[in-house]
């Protein structure tokens, strides 16, 4: 058998691991046009940073691919005939395969203001590392277009190369789609503290510039003078490539699969945050990974029923912790931490625990996690949270 990889993401080098576990005879390759190995994606902005090489970001060593016996293809996947069961690649060879696996990611969103000018970033792919790298000893002032977790550590790391920065939030408070305005405000204020110039409320209208962008205009009506736009409006599925090829899969926002990622075609799979599995989209590292494990069963041929578990997450607003597990929004219990930039906040539903949004300290995910599933009442975490705080030096405050 051989089993066709398209991305060498989270997702699909996890499905290759698992498949050669499970089959020691199978024929596995791994394609990608981003890069050759496999690297952490939430990783990129300590390569920004100069804190990681960009050799750390590989969590394998390079051998591994070897002695797993996988062959790496450095190339852009362009068409795709399900008929003939072969992929053909932007350098002109093509690849049949028995078993495909679509694991194309993310790409970050376009917006509708945006022009094709020099000087315009994303902050998704090595390709924008490379792009960010390049164009940031020739910029005197950036803008970042767009909150959430993308953007400020774009913000960041432009701050680490002293680089002055206005960051543009378009809702009033930030991140409202995660955060609470309590602590959007705890955030908002945090980031400030940075020397950020963050403005809430407030979009690009226009941008101006010929080759290189020179500013963008706001639709407060204000003209800022820059040489770099930070796009970070969120991710969406990769699969406009797809639209074009000659037998495409069912799309949706993503490639359309069953519980066993399964899609319209005969086998072709899908996993990781190009997958839109029974309508669900999971944009997360965690989800991918689950995901790819998932689909090398259900490629061996194992029967696979995958639900989307317990949702969590962790990131860092510069200094500021976050941990979160369940539900984010919705009604619930918030309390400031006294003499902290610190919060905790239970979402409550019928007297319930359904999730956890948690700021400046650090805690057990597996612990708030395990307390939803268990669908423990809000009064008696609220008085057990403590339990769910790592114990480390100075980090540990009173609840």
């Amino acid at each position: 058998m051989h089993l066709v990889i398209v991305g060498n993401g989270v997702a699909g080098v996890t499905a290759a691991m698992d498949a050669r576990a499970a089959d020691p005879r199978a024929q596995i390759t791994l394609i990608s046009g981003e890069s050759e190995y496999f690297f952490s994606r939430t990783a990129l902005m300590y390569a920004y940073m100069d804190v990681m090489q960009r050799r750390d970001l590989e969590p394998y060593e390079r051998k591994v691919f070897r002695e797993q016996r996988l062959t790496l293809l450095r190339d852009w996947v362009v068409d795709l005939d399900a008929g003939t069961r072969e992929l053909r690649l932007a350098g002109g060879a093509t690849v049949s395969y028995d078993k495909l696996l679509l694991a194309t990611g993310s790409r970050g969103r376009r917006a509708p203001w945006e022009r094709d000018l020099e000087g315009v970033v994303r902050f998704v792919s090595l390709q924008d590392l490379d792009a960010c790298e390049r164009l940031t000893p020739g910029t005197r002032r950036a803008v970042v277009a767009g909150g959430g977790l993308i953007g400020v550590e774009l913000v960041e790391c432009l701050m680490h190369h002293r680089v002055p920065v206005t960051f543009l939030v378009r809702e009033p408070s930030y991140w409202p789609a995660a955060l609470s305005v309590e602590e959007g405000d705890l955030v908002a204020a945090h980031i400030r503290a940075q020397g950020v110039d963050l403005r809430l409320g407030t979009e690009v209208k226009s941008m101006e510039g010929d080759g290189r962008v020179t500013g963008v205009t706001t639709t407060a009506g204000e003209t800022i003078a820059c040489q770099m736009v930070g796009v970070t409006i969120g991710v969406e599925p990769n699969v406009e490539w797809l639209r074009t090829v000659k037998t495409p899969p069912e799309l949706n926002r993503g490639v359309v699969t069953d519980q066993a990622f399964r899609t319209s075609l005969p086998d072709v799979f899908a996993a990781g945050d190009v997958a839109e599995v029974e309508g669900r989209i999971e944009p997360l590292w965690y989800a991918a990974k689950r995901q790819g494990e998932a689909v090398a069963r259900a490629m061996m041929g194992e029967p696979v029923e995958y639900a989307p578990p317990t949702y969590y997450n962790s990131a860092k607003f510069f200094h500021l912790e976050w941990t979160c597990a369940g539900e984010t929004k919705g009604p619930g219990r918030f309390r400031k931490l006294p003499g902290r930039e610190a919060s905790v906040r239970v979402i409550e539903r019928d007297g319930l625990a359904v999730g956890f949004s948690m700021l400046g300290t650090r805690w057990n995910h597996r612990v708030l996690v395990k307390w939803v599933e268990e669908r423990r009442r809000v009064d008696e975490v609220m008085g057990r949270l403590s339990e769910a705080q790592y114990d480390v030096e100075f980090g540990k405050v009173a609840l």
